[in-house]
């Protein structure tokens, strides 16, 4: 059975080995590209359902490629990469990577990231109401109820809300959802953030001082459980 299509790109060949090997064991049908160019152009003619991107590509750097991909490619991308730092972690979060695992990495752990961003490719398509304990969120009237009972959320709020929720689990930087709640000009300004995130605490937290929903991410961002 075919769990999907997966493009790998990398530039190490033993890497790329390793990779169809573990991927297509387990049922998902690989194409790879050794350079950025050969990736974006395998992308764009044929659609994976994932891309496992790397950062170090001998023509272009990594991060161009990412973020070129999410001018119109929707669906998840893993970074996998030897580089580990905090900068170039964010940054790519930040471009709109889905994770990023770093090298050496255990097999276990990619496939289960893997099925992790396939199912949020499905739930993105597929939903139209975001369940989570005691809220409920309805995409299609724009209608947030806590214990059944409707919220008034502001327009912002309501953005803010589901931007989040549609993440769930995923750290989102405060650079990301600045540039896109607010734009590009808002990416420094860090207190709306604090603002709205307090305002949807206090409107959807049964106990807004210890949330169980909107999680601080210390110096990075927020998650939704």
């Amino acid at each position: 059975m075919n769990k999907g299509e997966i493009l790998v790109i990398d530039d190490e060949p033993q890497i790329r080995k390793l990779l169809k090997i573990v991927l297509e064991s387990n049922d998902y049908k690989v194409i790879q590209a050794s350079n950025g160019t050969e990736g974006i152009h395998l992308a764009a003619n044929h659609p994976p359902e994932l891309v496992i991107l790397d950062l170090g590509l001998p023509d272009i750097s990594g991060h161009d490629v990412l973020k070129e991909l999410r001018n119109w490619f929707e669906k998840s991308i893993i970074i996998l990469s030897v580089i580990d730092s905090e900068e170039d972690i964010i940054k790519a979060l930040d471009s709109g990577a889905t994770d990023y695992l770093t090298k050496p990495f255990r097999t276990g752990e990619l496939l289960a990231r893997i099925r992790s961003s396939i199912r949020l490719n499905q739930g993105v398509e597929l939903q139209q109401k975001i369940f989570s304990d005691d809220l409920e969120i309805d995409l299609t009237s724009r209608s947030v109820f806590r214990d059944q009972e409707i919220v008034k959320l502001t327009s912002t709020e309501y953005n803010l809300l589901v931007l989040l929720a549609r993440n769930q689990g995923k750290v989102l930087t405060h650079q990301y959802l600045l540039k896109t709640i607010w734009g590009l000009g808002a990416q420094t300004e860090t207190q709306y953030l604090r603002v709205f995130i307090a305002q949807l605490r206090k409107k959807l937290e049964k106990d807004p001082n210890h949330p169980a929903h909107f999680i601080t991410e210390s110096g990075v961002g927020y998650r939704f459980l």
